[in-house]
């Protein structure tokens, strides 16, 4: 019979236990992007996986997953049951099945929209090729396609066009909060212009860009349309106010130790912003993008919807408009879409807020 050396057994047992703990430490880690990307319910399985106490691992997976996946089934069992016993002018509201075939159809019809698209090329291409071998080089010409946009085309114009909105309000806001945060006479300034423009409907708005952009830009074959155009200033209209206001907070609350520090080191202006104020207040700075963004997406689809631009907005009222027995389908298929989206952006917005706010405090 083999004896076991006492000192043996105990490195063993020391070893795993080390062994666990940085287990746990890669966990803890991997939660804060888990956070982010909406996965927080990742982190009690890996932990119950590695041994840490399962039965209260177990009751965080229910909290973190059971529960939103349980008021989601709730949610979609008294959708269908309900929504048969509601008549409207196109018929009774479709439930969960009819709204899912015309996820299906709208695919498939990207699919055959897919393909038509290649075989025109297809055939302009050997319609050219044909051309040049006859030695007829000068009547060669390229075509682009015209056909439909398909569901997706219209998603990702929507998704560009906020982006842009987006972008140009942030431009402007961010350096305004930044000039309003350290100047009060520039907050005195700016403060009535924002508490004038900041309620007004896009509704509002859209009009008036309409017709300073139709007046302004006169071509249609520029770098970009006019219905571009005009969706995405609506939206820059509407989204800068957000960023703004939680910039102007954030520069504003700086530590006041801080500004002293940055005036006995005679910091240029450029230095106090890039290496105090900014890291400063990235938090709110990042807050009020979330914000806007979420407003811009939200404007977005009211300005296509009623200008009529291309985009999902407009995909919502050609269906309403086309009257179909699918349509109220496939309107509900694009609320679900536009909320999918909103909720993808918000996510995106709150990773990037991650990631500088690490890089800063590391």
């Amino acid at each position: 019979m083999t004896a076991i050396d006492p000192s043996n057994a105990e490195q063993i047992a020391q070893n795993k236990e080390a062994r666990k703990a940085r287990t746990f430490t890669r966990i803890n880690k991997a939660d804060a992007w888990f956070q982010v990307f909406g996965l927080a319910w990742l982190t009690p399985i890996l932990k119950a996986a590695a041994g840490d106490n399962p039965r209260a691992q177990m009751g965080e997976i229910w909290r973190l997953l059971g529960v939103p996946l349980l008021a989601i089934a709730i949610f979609i069992a008294g959708w269908a049951a309900l929504a048969p016993t509601v008549q409207t002018s196109l018929g009774a509201v479709p439930g969960p099945v009819q709204v899912w075939e015309q996820v299906g159809t709208l695919n498939a019809d990207a699919v055959r929209e897919g393909e038509r698209e290649a075989a025109f090329y297809e055939r302009q291409e050997a319609r050219n090729a044909e051309l040049i071998a006859n030695d007829r080089a000068e009547d060669v010409k390229e075509r682009v396609y015209t056909g439909q946009p398909t569901y997706y085309d219209q998603i990702w114009t929507s998704i560009k066009t906020v982006f842009f909105g987006f972008l140009i309000a942030s431009v402007i806001a961010i350096p305004l909060g930044i000039a309003a945060g350290l100047s009060a006479t520039a907050n005195a300034a700016l403060n009535p212009l924002i508490q004038i423009f900041k309620p007004v409907s896009p509704l509002a708005w859209l009009p008036i860009v309409t017709m300073i952009v139709s007046a302004v830009y006169a071509t249609n074959d520029g770098m970009f349309s006019k219905s571009f155009l005009i969706s995405a200033i609506t939206v820059t209209l509407c989204s800068l106010w957000p960023t703004l206001i939680n910039t102007a907070l954030g520069v504003a609350s700086i530590d006041k130790d801080l500004v002293s520090v940055s005036r006995v080191l005679k910091m240029n202006t450029w230095t106090k912003i890039t290496k105090l104020v900014l890291p400063s207040a990235l938090p709110l700075i990042f807050t009020g993008l979330r914000l806007s963004l979420g407003v811009g997406w939200m404007v977005l689809i009211a300005a296509e919807m009623l200008a009529q631009n291309p985009g999902l907005g407009k995909f919502v009222w050609d269906e309403f408009q086309n009257g179909s027995s699918q349509s109220l389908a496939r309107i509900m298929v694009a609320v679900f879409t536009i909320g999918i989206i909103g909720f993808l952006l918000d996510r995106v917005m709150f990773a990037l807020q991650s990631m500088f706010t690490f890089t800063n405090n590391r």
